[in-house]
């Protein structure tokens, strides 16, 4: 399950996105019951949720999920932002193996400047009797500016890169990978059919074939 469930600061600052919404159904004390029943309802043995915000996460989010039987982990944005990424799965489904944090914010990368991230997970399946391969579950939430989407791009590219690391097995295969996240795209575009075809068309594209071409080498 992946669920964008909205940072309460967040929502504050950008109020005017909402104003088609009545008032009290914006306050955290009526959604966050609400996120919780939904939850509860669909019993995923994996969460992936964007816009976690740290304070909420500590004292309400976290402690909630684990009474239900989730191991959370979270990776916060960098900057001074309020919110992050949190990965929780059941612990009676899986074993953790590994955690692994990207940060996609690099000074020196000018499409690099802004303070998203994304956490990779390496879980093993608790299978009585079986064997089964680590199963690589990835969370992220791109950049939301519908004019950058090179930015956005961008920032794939490092989840993928990191995403590549963690998945690959001693025998040079891959191990099963799952991807969510709020990837602020639409059907059709550029990233979303990087994502699904596993090619890109540079045509229209602002940052230029070359530009990009040398990202994804730098970024191996």
């Amino acid at each position: 399950m992946s669920y964008n469930i909205l940072s309460q600061d967040l929502l504050e600052d950008n109020s005017h996105l909402y104003r088609h919404c009545r008032r009290p159904v914006l306050h955290w004390s009526f959604r966050f019951p609400n996120i919780l029943k939904e939850i509860k309802h669909f019993d995923a043995d994996v969460l992936c949720l964007q816009e976690v915000q740290e304070d909420h996460y500590g004292a309400e989010i976290r402690p909630s999920l684990e009474s239900l039987g989730y191991h959370c982990e979270y990776k916060m944005r960098t900057g001074r932002k309020p919110d992050g990424c949190a990965i929780c799965f059941k612990h009676s489904k899986f074993s953790l193996l590994s955690v692994n944090p990207v940060e996609f914010y690099r000074p020196d990368i000018s499409l690099l400047d802004r303070d998203n991230v994304g956490l990779v997970l390496l879980l093993q399946p608790k299978i009585p009797c079986a064997a089964s391969p680590a199963i690589c579950v990835a969370n992220t939430h791109l950049l939301y500016n519908p004019r950058r989407g090179d930015i956005k791009l961008t920032q794939l590219a490092m989840l993928l890169a990191e995403i590549s690391s963690v998945a690959h097995q001693k025998d040079g295969s891959f191990c099963p990978i799952v991807m969510c996240g709020d990837f602020n795209s639409v059907p059709g575009s550029p990233l979303y059919s990087f994502i699904k075809d596993g090619k890109l068309n540079y045509e229209g594209l602002a940052i230029g074939k070359r530009v990009i071409t040398q990202l994804f080498e730098n970024l191996g």
